[in-house]
């Protein structure tokens, strides 16, 4: 069996004022370097209604999450 490469997997994300992550996984968010939404599949009975952040954590790493905005779940990207 292959393993996916880049499978969203759940994340820990403290949101902020507008929905921008404070911390991720319990890292501090130092800086977000992009935002956008994505909707789609709007005409099916399964939308897709995603907000993507890319973070840089106090630690360095670049950080992409996504807010399901159907369930209210985050997920982490890479």
């Amino acid at each position: 069996m292959r393993k996916r490469i880049g499978v969203p997997r759940r994340a820990a994300v403290m949101p902020g004022p507008a929905g921008r992550p404070l911390r991720v996984d319990g890292a501090q968010v130092d800086a977000v370097r992009e935002s956008w939404l994505i909707e789609d599949r709007w005409w099916t009975e399964q939308p897709l209604r995603r907000r993507y952040w890319e973070v840089v954590t106090m630690h360095g790493a670049n950080v992409v999450v996504f807010h399901d905005l159907v369930s209210g779940r985050w997920w982490r990207q890479r």
